[in-house]
């Protein structure tokens, strides 16, 4: 059966550029793949694909290209095509897709060295502190111990039982990495004798169980930073998990917990507190101390404050991590019942009620105001 043009397998003119004989291939590869193609259309799905994959290599080589835009089919080896590795090989196809498929032949996050066994990053750690309010708003210099490997004193890092030494795996040779083939590609994956590492130990360390480190606890210096919030993490790079086969560590995470305080409770930069006044006070009014996180503050009550009454110190609050200035302290009036009253202070009340009573709803607007919305329930 007469070949047919190249040009024609891919779907391009003959003036096509570099690039687009390129994308061509890519496309044609991914729809006559026999991974995609199974059962009646497999067979030709395969002739397809060696077809362009024929007619890639050779556009896509420009001597060939030349040879063959003048003479044709003629102009050029009819074994070239499977010159690069036959039809079970690579060869341009590798070029084409090696950017395509690179993250799927390096499965498990490692990296390979040049020639060695697979290379992989520790993995992160997390560590939970829990500090109190006034930490958080003034920061904290602090220690933590956290878990940690070492070398192993007894085989010093081999892992080999003293007198004895690791071997290279015979399953990759020391490559860390094994091929298999599947069709029409060539896999890499870790070998699953030595699990990576390229070596073997007949006799493991029994001081480590052939690891070549023990674990121990390590004590870190962490600075918190004043205006930190619940929830925030602290990053301290490298000293997370150790890598394998000479891989970087990963980093360790300290998320913050802040304790409940006893009297603020915080939202974002600004903080709220109740603040309990006597009924006697709020009718007359006056001057109360009360407390921030930086010692006592003084408000003025103003006669006749009711119950739930907000008062706003401005810059009292926290200054947070990325704000430019502090935030506010609400004050929350609490008005307190007076309990366990005398006999005298009864007498007392008593007759402040009926003084009440008489003045009429001068002395109680809400009350006046709440009754006549009861009426209009009713009518």
């Amino acid at each position: 059966m007469a070949k047919r043009d190249y040009y024609e397998i891919l779907g391009l003119a003959k003036g096509a550029s570099e690039e687009e004989i390129k994308k061509a291939y890519r496309k044609a590869a991914m729809k006559h793949h026999p991974d995609r193609n199974q059962g009646d259309k497999a067979k030709d799905a395969e002739e397809r694909f060696k077809e362009a994959k024929e007619a890639y290599e050779m556009l896509s080589d420009p001597k060939k290209r030349a040879a063959y835009d003048q003479h044709g089919h003629a102009g050029v080896d009819p074994n070239m095509g499977g010159g690069r590795g036959g039809p079970e090989g690579f060869g341009g196809f590798a070029d084409a897709f090696g950017d395509i498929f690179g993250d799927i032949f390096s499965q498990g996050g490692g990296r390979r060295s040049s020639g060695g066994p697979q290379v992989y990053r520790g993995s992160d750690l997390s560590y939970a502190m829990e500090i109190t309010l006034e930490e958080a708003a003034s920061g904290k210099d602090t220690q933590i111990r956290i878990p940690a490997w070492d070398e192993c004193g007894v085989c010093h890092g081999s892992g080999a039982k003293p007198g004895t030494s690791a071997k290279t795996c015979p399953t990759c040779n020391g490559a860390g990495t094994v091929h298999m083939r599947q069709g029409f590609f060539s896999v890499q994956q870790g070998c699953p004798h030595c699990q990576g590492t390229g070596k073997v130990i007949p006799e493991p360390c029994t001081a480590c169980n052939g690891q070549g480190r023990v674990k121990k606890t390590k004590t870190l210096e962490v600075k918190i930073p004043a205006g930190i919030n619940e929830g925030m993490r602290i990053r301290s790079a490298g000293n997370g998990e150790p890598g394998t086969n000479g891989g970087p560590p990963g980093d360790l995470y300290v998320e913050l917990r802040i304790k409940q305080h006893d009297i603020f409770e915080r939202d974002g930069d600004d903080l709220h507190c109740s603040v309990p006044v006597p009924l006697t006070s709020a009718a007359l009014g006056g001057t109360i101390d009360v407390p921030t996180l930086g010692g006592k503050a003084e408000i003025e009550i103003p006669e006749g404050t009711q119950h739930g009454k907000t008062f706003r110190l401005r810059g009292k609050g926290i200054k947070g991590i990325r704000s430019s200035y502090p935030g506010d302290l609400y004050c929350h009036i609490v008005v307190e019942t007076p309990v366990k009253l005398t006999e005298h202070q009864r007498k007392l009340l008593k007759e402040l009620d009926e003084s009440f009573r008489k003045g009429g709803e001068k002395h109680s607007p809400n009350s006046k105001s709440w009754t006549d919305r009861v009426k209009n329930i009713f009518k």
